[in-house]
């Protein structure tokens, strides 16, 4: 019996004709059937507060917690802002990470996908995020990695994403499938 396993996508720009958001879609056409790749939207997160995530926290708070711990892992596919994680994903890291001992992010396998326009491909923006996950306990996926660089010429005028780039985004979504497999 073969298993699906529920994974959210956390994309680190907020526009929707964004890259990496393109990219994240990509990826779940291109992912086997054993994942089920769904964006879990980040940017009605209220900056992180701990004065308002007592008794009573946001309701939106509560959602993408929930969205966090019903997937069985995790997948980021993020841009670079002055060489570190946009701050809008840095926030749905700590609001995903609290209360403190109740991370929603603990034990699950995860993998990045960083890209850019520029030439780095988002290095930065990928190893500062590794660097958050590791002290989160989530199991990031080492090899292949995801730094992709000139991404505004990955997709077609009409929005299809081009032949370039599609070998290296299957063979990074295979691995991916096979990084998740063994480590749940």
């Amino acid at each position: 019996m073969n298993k699906t396993y529920n994974v959210a996508v956390l994309v680190g720009s907020l526009r929707q004709a964004s890259i990496n958001r393109k990219l994240a879609l990509a990826l779940a056409e291109l992912a086997p059937p054993s994942l089920q790749l769904k964006i879990v939207e980040i940017g009605e997160l209220a900056l992180y507060n701990e004065d308002i995530d007592q008794d009573n926290p946001p309701t939106a708070y509560n959602d993408f917690r929930s969205q966090l711990q019903a997937a069985d892992a995790l997948l980021f596919v993020t841009p670079e802002y002055n060489r570190s994680v946009p701050g809008v994903l840095k926030n749905a890291i700590d609001v995903g990470s609290r209360p403190y001992g109740k991370s929603a992010f603990s034990g699950k396998p995860g993998a990045v996908l960083s890209a850019s326009p520029g030439a780095i491909g988002g290095f930065a923006a990928n190893h500062h995020l590794r660097q958050s996950m590791v002290f989160l306990d989530v199991h990031m996926m080492q090899q292949p990695e995801a730094y992709l660089g000139g991404a505004g010429s990955f997709f077609e005028e009409d929005g299809r994403l081009g032949d370039g780039i599609r070998p290296f985004l299957q063979k990074f979504i295979d691995a991916y499938a096979a990084w998740v497999a063994r480590h749940i």
